[in-house]
């Protein structure tokens, strides 16, 4: 069975399409040899011989390949370079993430080897530091499992016995009962330029100092929601890798993980920076689930219809509560974001390939201004009440309904923020059996005839306060008595007639 040597030429995608469309027709690799058994014993693929197949490592003789498209009813020249469909080599786990997944092939070009070269390289000269690009893929990874991460849940259960609000004393017993030893000093906010050369108030909330000494700002005392959250930071280091690894200072304000340090950025990636900076999200991932525990928040959000109030019941920051809300909620489409100031995104989860309105790596020229977290940060502070919005936009060149909750807070350094919440509401709409794309695509038409933002019809109103009842989410209903507004990953596409790219006011 020779294999031509034309064939090798045009075989890049042949393994990802193979691997596609067997796991497209639930099939294991052991059923799709089998079957190629059946036709052509002599020319059918061994399960071993297939798996290489797929993953790149060998090209099938002609006789082969002929057989494995015989299975699938493929013309043979369908599994070559000729016919690359995105939509065939994209592997289906590419889109569970928060944007969608490409493929990597040819595979030659994305080994282990080219890769450890090529992405320094990348990050040199984007300005992507190594520590920045250790969030991203973790970042990746948490939404690839759409946050979930049973063995941090439970170890964080085990410490805090599933309790619900526990008290600051109930987390100083627990850090004590671990070791740490807890010191109170003082320190007050300074003023800080970011990366993105955006000035704001720091404050160093609290500090580790090997083997065991905790370090507590006094100002907490005023934040009892901040103390707890860092107590449990440090509680969830403590559980899950003792003292090594343990983050040296945890602050408020615009700076990121990676900035927390005195070392200066480099583009390097290297294994330390993985290293910590997936430690770092353990502990907070941890310090979230022992702070709401999943069954009592789940309960409590429940018979609270998942309002953001609901924070003050649990005894935690808002920002706490609505990142836990995409975890405990049985619905999985949700994002976050945590924004601080115009073009700055702290924190963010996003599922269903929600695109970001910008970034948090470098600035953004042409943000939509319509996207709630932004008409929010051109608002008034703290104390206003939460504004619900059911928001349009164009993902994979269709319409996606999304509808979000957002909040004005200002954080203990002074510091104004918006913390958003949200659902893509087209897998619950598709849920009850209703053309989820027909209903986004009459919503978007019109609001671009009414120049972006429209007045949900009663039909429509309908199905989402349907939903709203469903989910039990109050502030989707909400949301559906104001204007649907048109958004927009960046300002370049903007759907509205005219386009508003470079005059969007939120208004």
């Amino acid at each position: 069975m020779a294999v031509s040597k034309s064939l090798v030429r045009q075989s890049h995608f042949l393994g990802t399409k193979v691997r596609n469309l067997r796991k497209r027709n639930h099939l294991t690799m052991e059923d799709l040899s089998s079957r190629c058994v059946r036709i052509n014993p002599e020319n059918a693929p061994s399960v071993s011989y297939l798996s290489m197949i797929e993953r790149g490592k060998r090209v099938p003789s002609v006789e082969m390949l002929e057989v494995i498209a015989e299975v699938f009813q493929k013309d043979v020249k369908w599994f070559l370079d000729d016919e690359p469909e995105q939509a065939e080599i994209t592997p289906d786990k590419g889109n569970r993430g928060g944007i969608s997944g490409m493929a990597l092939e040819p595979g030659f070009l994305f080994s282990n080897e080219i890769l450890q070269i090529a992405i320094p390289e990348m990050l040199s000269q984007t300005g992507i530091t190594g520590r920045q690009f250790a969030h991203l893929l973790i970042r990746a990874h948490q939404e690839n499992l759409q946050n979930h991460f049973p063995n941090l849940e439970r170890a964080a259960e085990e410490i805090g016995l599933k309790r619900l609000n526990l008290a600051v004393e109930d987390l100083v017993a627990i850090a004590s009962d671990l070791g740490l030893n807890i010191k109170w000093v003082k320190r007050t906010p300074k003023e800080v330029v970011d990366e993105l050369g955006i000035s704001a108030k720091q404050l160093v909330t609290s500090f580790f100092e090997p083997p065991g000494t905790l370090y507590l700002n006094e100002m907490l005392r005023q934040f009892p929601t901040r103390l707890k959250y860092d107590l449990a930071v440090y509680i969830g280091h403590k559980v899950l890798h003792g003292t090594d690894g343990v983050k040296g200072v945890l602050t408020i304000g615009h700076t990121q993980p990676w900035e927390e340090d005195n070392a200066a950025p480099t583009d390097a990636l290297n294994a330390q920076d993985i290293l910590q900076a997936w430690r770092d999200f353990e502990s907070s991932f941890f310090a979230g689930a022992l702070l709401c525990p999943k069954v009592p928040f789940r309960q409590l959000l429940d018979s609270n219809g998942y309002e953001i109030a609901v924070h003050k019941k649990a005894g935690v920051s808002p920002s706490v509560a609505m990142r836990r809300m995409t975890v405990v909620s049985p619905y999985p489409h949700w994002h976050y974001f945590d924004a601080y100031g115009e073009g700055k995104l702290k924190a963010v989860y996003r599922g269903n390939g929600i695109p970001l309105p910008w970034g948090n790596m470098r600035k953004v020229k042409d943000p939509c201004q319509h996207w709630a977290v932004f008409r929010r940060l051109s608002q008034a502070q703290a104390g206003n009440p939460s504004s619900a919005q059911i928001s349009i936009l164009n993902v994979g060149d269709k319409p996606r309904i999304y509808c979000c909750e957002s909040v004005n807070i200002l954080d203990a350094a002074g510091n104004d923020r918006v913390l958003c919440a949200g659902i893509d509401l087209i897998p619950a709409i598709t849920a009850q059996g209703v053309d989820a794309d027909a209903i986004a695509s009459e919503l978007k038409a019109s609001c671009v005839k009414s120049g972006g933002a429209a007045a949900i019809p009663n039909a429509i109103k309908k199905e989402l306060r349907t939903i709203a009842k469903i989910l039990n989410i109050n502030w989707i209903e909400r949301g559906i008595e104001s204007d649907a507004r048109l958004i927009c990953s960046r300002g370049a596409v903007c759907p509205r007639k005219p386009s508003c790219y470079g005059g969007c006011s939120g208004e």
